[in-house]
């Protein structure tokens, strides 16, 4: 059913259901995606700042119910903060020290981090992704729920879409933003190597029976035990949990809060009282990425795209990540003024940051694996960052504003984010709030010209930068530096097409 709760955008009224589409039919979307998660969603709003034609479809035909506290890292909270989200979304979040993420061991958060948003954001997941849908669907993104892609067909001038229950719709492109078992992926043929889940792991919400000051207690008495396991607490009694899984249960179902009371007795020796869980989870440690993220005019994001442990919380926070890169280029090249090499981008730079956070997830599952050999290289990683440049090269990484895209030479800021600054016009980010390219210029003799449909001018020679002018592309990274015109225009048309007229 369509969803009923958003309001009518340009492209978001209840229609009928469209008679099924010839193969070579005009498409009567641009792009339709697969799932209403946080990566779909995020996408469908990107798209439609640039008056894409969205529709999104998910089998589902309700969103979530349970609560589940997820963590939004620096770089997702800067994207939301472009997009003029942050603040609806910190309504209903907490913030906590950016510091811990890897593999859980504690360290104080390292002074002046690049970001004015350097903490981490806890948020109950139906809260975000309500939040990104009632953003896409109010920039006029259609959502329709309960409804499953079962198959499609790709040709020259798009793609036909088939819904369980017959239905065929037509688009010029597709996006997998379905999950890890993607039906989009698997029916393209695109290989999903890595390693299956050797250990499962329990994880789940829920009040505690006992003190605090008793759990941290108790705790101190078992570094040593088997990873992960840990209980952080959220306020209110309430506690994050984990512990091995064991031989408890069926993994083919949800665990029980039973399970959770047997697995910590086993393993702390009591069950800390646990009771009144706002919900329960089983996760294993697969790790797998695509081999690639486009076929044709079916492309993948989000955990379609690639799987991890959850461990750091980067899974969600890599998925908008994807969305807040392709959104753009797709668009571009829908609009007609893509160069032609702009939509391959999205795989080279993403599938890169996506090897890099299966990398960090396995190390951090290393460190916490039980055996004296991952003991010890915990013990020596724990006090390598004691060192001020291991914990903040660490932080960084997890909360992804280390990320350098390879834009060929040029200085250390080319290719990466561009941190939010004060400029005339009042802050960086909120100038980004279209999805449009943007020139920050200090010289204030250089133009956008031909591009100023696509790109914003911004002349501020106050601007605390380090170099005369920059090129921000819609997601914010750094495609040029410098002080000359005529590189300038080089380089507007790589990024953002032939000048207009």
């Amino acid at each position: 059913m369509d969803s009923p709760q958003f309001p009518a955008g340009p492209s978001a009224h209840h229609a009928p259901a469209l008679p099924s589409p010839e193969a070579g039919a005009a498409p009567a979307y641009d792009v339709i995606i697969a799932g209403c998660g946080p990566t779909g969603a995020m996408l469908a709003a990107e798209l439609r700042l640039h008056d894409v034609r969205v529709l999104v479809l998910e089998q589902e035909t309700e969103p979530k119910s349970f609560v589940r506290i997820v963590g939004l890292h620096m770089r997702s909270l800067e994207l939301m903060a472009m997009r003029g989200l942050l603040d609806r979304l910190l309504e209903h979040g907490r913030k906590r020290p950016a510091a811990g993420f890897f593999a859980a061991i504690s360290k104080p958060v390292p002074e002046n981090l690049d970001s004015a948003h350097a903490y981490l954001l806890g948020i109950p997941q139906p809260v975000i992704e309500r939040l990104l849908e009632e953003h896409a669907a109010g920039l006029g993104a259609r959502i329709r729920r309960g409804h499953a892609v079962t198959g499609f067909e790709q040709d020259g001038e798009g793609v036909t879409v088939h819904l369980a229950g017959g239905e065929r719709l037509r688009a010029r492109y597709l996006v997998g933003c379905d999950g890890g078992r993607s039906t989009v992926r698997k029916l393209l043929g695109v290989g999903f190597p890595g390693e299956p889940s050797r250990n499962e792991t329990l994880m789940g919400e829920m009040e505690a029976g006992v003190p605090y000051e008793e759990i941290t207690a108790r705790l101190a008495t078992l570094r040593e035990l088997p990873h992960p396991f840990w209980l952080r607490p959220f306020g209110q009694g309430v506690y994050s949990v984990v512990v091995p899984a064991g031989d408890v249960g069926d993994r083919a179902e949800p665990p029980a809060l039973e399970d959770f009371r047997r697995q910590l007795r086993a393993v702390a020796g009591t069950d800390f009282g646990v009771h009144s869980p706002r919900w329960l989870s089983r996760f294993g440690d697969a790790t797998r990425l695509a081999e690639r993220y486009r076929d044709g005019r079916v492309l993948l994001a989000g955990d379609a795209a690639h799987i991890h442990p959850p461990i750091g919380g980067q899974g969600l926070n890599l998925g908008v990540q994807d969305a807040a890169n392709l959104g753009w280029k797709l668009a571009a090249r829908i609009r007609g003024w893509a160069p032609e090499p702009l939509l391959d981008t999205y795989q080279a730079e993403r599938r890169p940051v996506a090897e890099d956070v299966l990398d960090n997830t396995r190390a951090q599952a290393e460190l916490l694996a039980p055996g004296p050999g991952p003991r010890a290289v915990r013990r020596l990683l724990t006090e390598l960052m004691d060192f001020d440049e291991v914990n903040r090269h660490l932080i960084e990484k997890i909360a992804a504003i280390g990320i350098r895209y390879d834009f060929g030479p040029g200085p250390d800021l080319l290719g990466r984010r561009l941190p939010d600054l004060d400029v005339k016009q009042g802050r960086l980010y909120d100038l980004l709030r279209g999805g449009r390219g943007l020139l920050l210029d200090r010289t204030e003799r250089l133009t956008a010209g031909g591009w100023s449909d696509r790109v914003d001018h911004v002349a501020d020679p106050t601007a605390r930068l380090d170099h005369p002018c920059v090129l921000l592309r819609p997601d914010g990274h750094v495609a040029w530096i410098g002080d000359d015109q005529r590189d300038l225009d080089e380089h507007l048309s790589r990024w953002f097409g032939r000048p207009a007229g």
